[in-house]
C-alpha cells in the first residue's frame, strides 16, 4: 500500500494544474547550473527570458528599449518593507509602467503591460517545484510556485495530512519563514496558498492565519462536494487562467489606515493587503453583469464574468436573471453581516469603472455615521478605484459632483435627495453610465409611494400637512438614466415592495450559515440577564405594546408612539435599575475578559440613560474613566445639543472624535474596551475582537439583525460573540429570525447560550465516563509534583482503554 506522503500531494497538485494548462517544470533543471538554464543565479526569483518574451508579445507598439527599462524597474524595487515592495510592484502591474517614447521627434508616454489582462491565455503559465532561493547566506525551497510571464505570483506551500505533526497551520507558519528568510520572492507575490491536501486556505503576505480562507466552488456555479479536496477545489476554481488574472487585477486591495500615537502625536500609516474570499469574487462578478445588462452596455473583449457560486432561486427567492436588458435595476446582494460586504462594493467598483468606461459611482447610506464608515473603506482602497472618493458635504456640492461629464465615486446620505421645495428634484445628470450603489438597501425611504405628513414652521409647530415621496422618486427626478444596485446585510422582507421596485431581485446570497461554516463569521450566542436586572410588569408590558409596524426611525412620528416611548424610557432609565445593570455589566464583562480579552458594546434607548449608566459605571470603577479622548477603557459614543444639559452634552462627540474613538476601539491593544451608544456604530461598525453585546433597547426586524451582527467578526482564536438581553427582546429576535428563514435565509443567525451549556455538559460527561474508576478529583488541591505525575498516570488510562492506543488484545 502506497502512503500517502508530501510529494505524492505536491505530484497531485501539479497534475491538477497540468490540467488547468500549466507548463510543469522541474525548478532544478532551470537552475543556472541545471540542464535548460532559465535563471543566472539561485538569488534570481524571475525568470527574465520568458518575462522578457511576455513584455514584447504583449506591448508589440512599445520600442525595445522602453520594454528593456520596465522590466529593470520591477527589478530595482528595494525597500526595506516587504509589503512596501509588494504594493510598488502590485500597483506597476495592474497599472502598467509608465514608459517614454519617441514618436515622429516627440517624446510620449505610454505604458508597458506585464500581463495580458484581456485576454489570460495569451500569458505563460508555469508550475514548478522545488524552487531553491539563495538569499543572504540562507537557502530555502517553496514547495510550488505559480508563474505568469516569469513573475512568481502564487506561493503553494503543502503539507501531509496523514501526518498529524504537520498541519495547514505548519504551512502557514513555514510560509511566515520564507517571508523573514527569503523576501524578494513575496516582492512579486500575488498571494499564497497553504494546504495538507484536504484542507487548502488562500491569503496575502499581510493576513494572520485566520484571515486565510477556503475556496468553496471548483466552476463558481454550485458549491464542492465536502469529498472532493479542498486543495483540488481551490485549485480547480481560484487557480484556473481566467480567476487567477481576475483575482489579481480586481480582487487585491492595500487597505489604509492612520494611527496617531497619543503619548507622541506622531501619526502612523499601516497598510493591509486583502484578497477577495470566494463569496465575494463570485457575487462582485454577478454584480458586474447584472450591471451591464440593465445598462444595456455590453462587455466585449474582457475577462470573462464568472458566475456565481449558488443562484438566488437556489433560496427559493426570484434572481437578476429574470429581468430585461435595459431596466436599469442592477439587483441587489445580501450578503450576511461581517463578511467582508463593504469590501465587495470596493472591488465592484473598482471592476465596474473599467466594465463601463469610466462611469460615475454614487454610494448612498441613510445615515451620517453610515457615510462615514464607508467612506473611510474606499477612500482606504484607492488604488484598486484608480481615483479619489469624496463625500458630497452639502446638497450643492453633491449637485456639483454628479453635473460631470464622467468619472467619480461620490458619497451621500439619501436625505440629500430631499427638495428645498415642493415635490420634484431638480435634474442632475442624464447619462446613462451613472450607477448608485446603495448600502442597506431595504430601508423604507427608499420608496417611490407619496405619504401625508404634519408641516411644521421654524420652530417645530405643526403648520399644517404637506405630501411627501420617498426618496427613491426624487433620485429618479435627479438621475433619470442612472442604474440602481443595492447591499445589504439582511434579506428583504416579503412585504417589502419598495426594493424590488427600486434595485430589482437578488443579485447573490450568502446567508449566516455559510459565513459561519465558510469561517467568514463566528457564531453569535445569546443569554437573557433579565432576572439580573428586574423591568417591572408596567415596563414589561410598554416593550410589548410598542408598535410592531413602527421601525425605530418612525417612532418619533406618532404621538401615541411617542408617549409610550416616554414612559418605556423613564422606567428602563429608572435610578435604580440603571445602578442594578452598571452592576451586572462590570461583574460579567470582566469575568468574560479574564477568559477571553476583547470589546464590549452597551446600546441604551437614549441619551440620558447612556450619560446614567456611564456613571453609574464608573461610581464602581473609577479607573475606568478618563477626560482625555485617548485614555480611560470605557467612552460614550454619540452626539447631543447644548440643550441637552452639562450631564448629556460632556459626552458630544465630533465626526474627527468620533474616528479617533473607532480607531481605539478596533485596536485590541488599546486601553478603550466598552463604549455605550445609543445608534451610532449598530451597523457595519467592524472592530472584530468585539466579543460583546449589551442590549438595553427595543430593538426589531433588520436593526436588530445588524446589531447583533456588531459581534460576528473573526478574530485570533475568539470562539463566538455573545448578545446579552436586558430588556426581554427575545420575542423581537424570533420576529426577526422567522423573517429571515421567510425570506430564503438559511442557519439561525443566533444560538441560546443555554444550548451551548448543554452541549458542553453533554462532552464534559463523555470525558467523565472516560475518566470513570480513576480518581482525577485530588488532582485540583495537589502539588506542582503530585499534578505533573497524575497528568502522565492521566494518559496512561486513557491509552489503556478499550479504543486507546495502547490496548494488548490487538498487539
Amino acid at each position: 500500500m502506497t502512503r500517502i506522503t508530501e510529494n505524492i500531494i505536491e505530484a497531485f497538485a501539479i497534475e491538477l494544474l497540468d490540467k488547468l494548462g500549466y507548463e510543469y517544470i522541474y525548478a532544478p533543471d532551470i537552475a543556472y547550473d541545471g540542464e535548460n538554464p532559465e535563471r543566472d543565479s539561485y538569488a534570481q526569483v524571475l525568470l527574465l527570458n520568458r518575462l522578457q518574451n511576455a513584455v514584447k508579445r504583449i506591448n508589440h507598439s512599445i520600442p525595445a528599449d522602453a520594454q528593456a527599462e520596465a522590466i529593470k524597474e520591477i527589478q530595482r524595487i528595494a525597500s526595506p518593507e516587504l509589503l512596501a515592495n509588494n504594493e510598488t510592484f502590485h500597483r506597476l502591474l495592474i497599472e502598467g509602467i509608465p514608459v517614454s517614447k519617441r514618436v515622429d521627434g516627440d517624446d510620449r508616454g505610454d505604458r508597458v503591460w506585464l500581463i495580458d489582462f484581456k485576454n489570460p491565455h495569451n500569458n505563460d503559465f508555469v508550475v514548478a517545484n522545488q524552487f531553491t532561493i539563495i538569499e543572504n547566506g540562507n537557502n530555502k525551497r517553496p514547495d510550488v510556485i505559480l508563474f505568469v510571464n516569469g513573475i512568481p505570483l502564487v506561493v503553494i506551500e503543502l503539507k501531509n495530512a496523514a501526518d498529524e505533526n504537520t498541519t495547514v497551520n505548519s504551512a502557514f507558519k513555514q510560509v511566515e519563514t520564507y517571508k523573514a528568510i527569503i523576501p524578494s520572492l513575496f516582492t512579486y507575490n500575488g498571494f499564497v496558498v497553504i494546504s495538507d491536501g484536504l484542507e487548502a486556505k488562500a491569503g496575502s503576505i499581510s493576513s494572520g492565519f485566520s484571515r486565510f480562507m477556503s475556496w468553496k466552488s471548483a466552476d463558481g456555479k454550485a458549491e464542492a462536494s465536502h469529498l472532493v479536496s479542498q486543495l483540488e477545489t481551490l485549485i480547480q476554481g481560484m487557480l484556473n487562467k481566467e480567476t487567477l488574472i481576475d483575482l489579481i487585477r480586481h480582487f487585491i486591495v492595500f487597505e489604509k489606515s492612520k494611527k496617531e500615537d497619543s503619548e507622541t502625536g506622531i501619526t502612523t500609516i499601516s497598510t493591509v493587503k486583502k484578497l477577495a474570499a470566494y463569496h465575494q469574487y463570485y457575487a462582485v462578478n454577478r454584480a458586474v453583469e447584472s450591471t451591464l445588462r440593465a445598462t444595456g452596455f455590453t462587455l466585449e473583449h474582457e475577462t470573462p464574468v464568472s458566475m456565481v457560486m449558488e443562484s438566488p432561486e437556489s433560496y427559493g427567492v426570484p434572481g437578476v436573471k429574470i429581468q430585461p436588458i435595459g431596466d436599469r435595476k442592477g439587483g441587489v446582494v445580501w450578503h450576511t453581516q461581517g463578511s467582508g460586504k463593504s469590501l465587495s462594493m470596493v472591488f465592484y467598483t473598482g471592476k465596474i469603472v473599467l466594465a463601463l468606461d469610466n462611469p460615475t459611482i454614487l454610494v448612498i447610506t441613510d445615515r451620517n455615521d453610515l457615510d462615514d464608515q464607508l467612506f473611510d473603506t474606499f477612500a482606504a482602497s484607492k488604488q484598486l478605484l484608480r481615483q479619489e472618493p469624496v463625500q458630497a458635504e452639502d446638497r450643492n456640492q453633491l449637485k456639483e459632483l454628479l453635473k460631470v461629464a464622467s468619472g467619480g465615486v461620490v458619497f451621500a446620505t439619501v436625505q440629500k435627495f430631499q427638495p428645498d421645495e415642493g415635490n420634484v428634484y431638480e435634474l442632475l445628470s442624464d447619462r446613462k453610465n451613472i450607477v448608485v450603489i446603495a448600502d442597506e438597501a431595504h430601508r423604507t425611504q427608499y420608496g417611490f409611494k407619496a405619504k401625508t405628513i404634519d408641516a411644521k414652521d421654524g420652530k417645530g409647530n405643526v403648520v399644517g400637512k404637506k405630501i411627501v415621496y420617498g426618496f427613491a422618486k426624487y433620485m429618479r427626478d435627479a438621475l433619470p438614466n442612472a442604474t440602481y444596485l443595492g447591499f445589504t446585510g439582511t434579506p428583504i422582507e416579503n412585504t417589502d415592495v419598495n426594493t424590488p421596485a427600486v434595485f430589482g431581485n437578488y443579485v447573490d446570497i450568502y446567508d449566516i450559515a455559510q459565513a459561519v461554516e465558510d469561517g467568514a463569521t463566528v457564531r453569535i450566542y445569546y443569554e437573557s440577564r433579565l432576572a439580573k436586572v428586574n423591568l417591572s410588569e408596567e415596563g414589561k408590558q410598554l416593550v410589548d405594546d410598542l408598535d410592531d409596524e413602527l421601525e425605530q426611525e418612525d417612532l418619533t412620528n406618532t404621538q401615541k408612539a411617542k408617549a409610550k416611548w416616554t414612559q418605556l424610557e423613564a422606567l428602563v432609565g429608572s435610578e435604580n435599575r440603571i445602578k442594578n445593570i452598571a452592576k451586572d455589566i462590570v461583574l460579567h464583562f470582566t469575568q468574560r475578559q479574564e477568559v477571553f480579552e476583547g470589546k464590549g458594546m452597551i446600546v441604551s434607548m437614549s441619551r440620558r440613560i447612556a450619560a446614567d449608566l456611564y456613571q453609574a459605571i464608573i461610581d464602581l470603577k473609577p479607573e475606568w474613566h478618563s477626560d482625555d479622548l485617548n485614555k480611560g477603557v470605557i467612552k460614550v459614543v454619540m452626539t447631543s445639543a447644548s440643550s441637552d444639559g452639562p450631564k448629556i452634552s460632556k459626552h458630544h462627540t465630533t465626526k474627527e472624535q468620533r474616528r479617533t474613538l473607532a480607531e481605539r476601539m478596533k485596536n485590541p491593544e488599546d486601553d478603550l474596551q466598552l463604549v455605550i451608544v445609543r445608534d451610532m456604530w449598530l451597523t457595519g461598525f467592524d472592530a472584530p475582537s468585539m466579543h460583546t453585546l449589551y442590549i438595553d433597547k427595543p430593538m426589531k426586524g433588520h436593526n436588530l439583525m445588524q446589531a447583533i451582527a456588531s459581534v460576528n467578526r473573526v478574530y485570533k482564536d475568539k470562539p463566538g460573540g455573545l448578545i446579552v438581553d436586558y430588556l426581554g427582546i427575545a420575542a423581537d429576535l424570533k420576529k426577526a429570525l422567522a423573517f429571515y428563514s421567510d425570506a430564503g435565509g438559511k442557519g439561525d443567525p443566533t444560538i441560546l447560550q443555554e444550548q451551548a451549556v448543554q452541549l458542553m455538559l453533554e462532552k464534559l460527561e463523555v470525558v467523565a465516563q472516560l475518566y470513570h474508576g480513576f480518581e482525577y478529583e485530588t488532582y485540583f488541591e495537589a502539588n506542582t509534583s503530585k499534578k505533573l505525575s497524575m497528568i502522565l498516570a492521566a494518559e496512561e488510562h486513557i491509552l489503556g482503554l478499550q479504543d486507546g492506543k495502547n490496548d494488548t488484545s490487538m498487539k
